[in-house]
């Protein structure tokens, strides 16, 4: 049985790292168990490890879902100097996704449900297992 997972991405610089992930999470590492690494509970079982290292060349994407990626592009545009990113979709599809990377090229996007019924859907399934 599964029942938890976790994600790691490298950066070559562990200050620099950390903080342009506190900046796309919005908010402060959950775990830091020593230097060189730290930790995200994204939803309950579902970590982003951030470690000190050579990173993977090709790795990800690792797409979040979110509430809206543009409101979330503008915001990376403008914290992290992102350059603005492209939106996608396709008809058959019920999310739209994009695709941008950090510093170290670790591949990273969003996605937002076309539904929102089903978005909100889901969002209360996590929050009811949260509880």
């Amino acid at each position: 049985m599964i029942y938890e997972m976790t994600v790691q991405v490298r950066v070559s610089s562990m200050v620099e790292g950390q903080k342009w992930y506190q900046t796309l999470l919005n908010r402060e590492p959950d775990f830091v168990p020593h230097d060189g690494f730290a930790e995200w509970e994204l939803i309950p079982g579902c970590w982003l490890q951030v470690a000190e290292g050579t990173p993977l060349e090709g790795s990800g994407p690792i797409r979040l879902g979110v509430n809206s990626i543009e409101s979330e592009r503008d915001r990376l545009v403008k914290e992290l100097e992102l350059e603005k990113f492209q939106i996608h979709g396709r008809e058959e599809v019920p999310v739209r996704w994009a695709t941008f990377t950090d510093p170290w090229g670790n591949r990273i996007g969003f996605f937002e449900y076309v539904d929102l019924v089903e978005m909100e859907e889901r969002v209360s399934r996590i929050e009811n297992v949260m509880k």
